[in-house]
């Protein structure tokens, strides 16, 4: 089933953060069925830096590659705001599907953009968004390429302006509605009631946000059909690794973190390494019908 169909059914799709091909496999063994490929998750790890508009497109676009070389499932990809115009917005979609992108999230911010949960975003007119969106729409190969539309304009312009951007961007032709950062429940209920029957949503749970923490079971019953975890991973990992980072430093060994990690054995099976191995014998000598000259 596509993502698209799966949209439109009765329960929320959850696609959790990844940011490369480790944690995007993890994120499969665990059952999950979508993945986020994150944006901040790329910045906070690859760069070591906030979430401020400093990664481009050409290391997103690396990282969907990597990823979409170790799993098969659909991959919801962060193209923050097209990184430009119409026209780049285009391009951005050519290559972010060439590379396995099943799903682009553009949003409407100026250049550069920042976190959905940070303060100070500023945005570009609606109708120049709803142009990046139909130009996204007419760029991408494949109907089931979805584009997903996001509006920052909650905290930057209220309410009813980002429920009217929403509408408008629809109407451009995107396949999901996305209105970031709404404040509270009351507000989450809102736009559901009020763009539900206009295309699926998306909503964000981001720990220490903006937005209320809600498990996807709650915002499904809302009416949202597509629940991300963007950052969480980075969240749980930055918290694991600064534990493991101080034990090292305090005892000069591992063996006091030694029951919070996977010893070389472990991890080496949970990657697939014998496996792999194995695969690497069967190509090792191929003699043909005739045998070896």
């Amino acid at each position: 089933m596509s993502l698209r169909e799966e949209l439109a059914g009765p329960a929320a799709v959850v696609a959790p953060g990844v940011y490369d091909a480790l944690t995007a496999s993890l994120a499969v063994m665990a059952g999950f069925q979508a993945l986020y490929v994150s944006g901040a998750a790329i910045a906070y790890t690859r760069l070591g830096r906030p979430d401020i508009g400093l990664v481009s497109m050409t290391e997103v676009a690396e990282t969907v590659g990597l990823i979409r070389d170790r799993v098969d499932v659909p991959l919801v990809v962060d193209a923050d705001n097209g990184y430009g115009n119409a026209l780049n917005t285009q391009r951005t979609v050519r290559l972010f599907e060439r590379a396995g992108a099943t799903a682009l999230q553009l949003e409407d911010q100026t250049l550069p953009k920042r976190c959905g949960h940070l303060q100070g975003k500023s945005l570009i007119g609606a109708g120049e968004m709803a142009g990046k969106i139909k130009a996204a729409v007419d760029a991408r190969h494949s109907r089931e390429t979805l584009i997903i539309a996001r509006t920052d304009a909650v905290a930057v312009e209220g309410m009813e302006a980002a429920l009217e951007r929403a509408r408008l961007y629809a109407e451009a032709g995107a396949d999901v509605l996305f209105v970031e950062a709404p404040r509270s429940r009351e507000q989450l209920g809102r736009i559901a009631a009020e763009l539900g029957g206009v295309r699926p949503l998306l909503a964000n749970m981001v720990e220490g946000g903006d937005t209320p923490i809600s498990t996807a079971g709650e915002l499904g019953g809302m009416g949202f059909r597509l629940v991300i975890f963007p950052g969480g991973i980075v969240r749980a990992l930055a918290h694991t690794a600064r534990d493991y980072y101080a034990s090292l430093a305090a005892h000069g060994s591992n063996q006091p973190f030694a029951g919070r990690m996977f010893d070389f054995g472990a991890l080496n099976g949970l990657i697939g390494t014998p496996e792999m191995l194995a695969l690497g014998e069967t190509y090792a000598k191929f003699e043909g019908k005739e045998g070896a000259a």
